[in-house]
């Protein structure tokens, strides 16, 4: 029978500290991750008050009044499903046609 002068491998310590290591880079990552998912819905629906803006457009064009929200799902400028942002922030039109949103749960 042989014996085995050299095994080679990593202790409990060395595993453990492996572990530290990578804790401590997941809850660095963690935040910035989140704050960058926030950035991109604001610019996700900015990007989409400018596209309701130009449906606006084209309707008064079209039809010679401002329109409603209601109004452009029924003559087909928006499909049913787009009258909110896509963070799920509201879409408003004024009386003059301009297209504004606000945060869920502001005045």
């Amino acid at each position: 029978m042989k014996i085995l002068k050299s095994q080679r491998g990593f202790t409990l310590i060395e595993m453990l500290i492996v572990m530290l290591i990578i804790t401590v880079l997941i809850a660095i990552a963690i935040p910035n991750v989140t704050k960058q998912t926030s950035a991109v819905e604001d610019k996700g629906c900015k990007a989409y008050v400018h596209m309701v803006q130009g449906q606006v457009e084209s309707y008064r064009m079209d039809e010679k009044t401002v329109p409603t929200m209601t109004n452009l799902v029924d003559k087909g400028y928006l499909k049913e499903n787009e009258t909110s942002c896509p963070n799920g922030d509201p879409v408003s039109i004024s009386t003059a046609g301009v297209v504004t949103t606000s945060k869920k749960g502001t005045p």
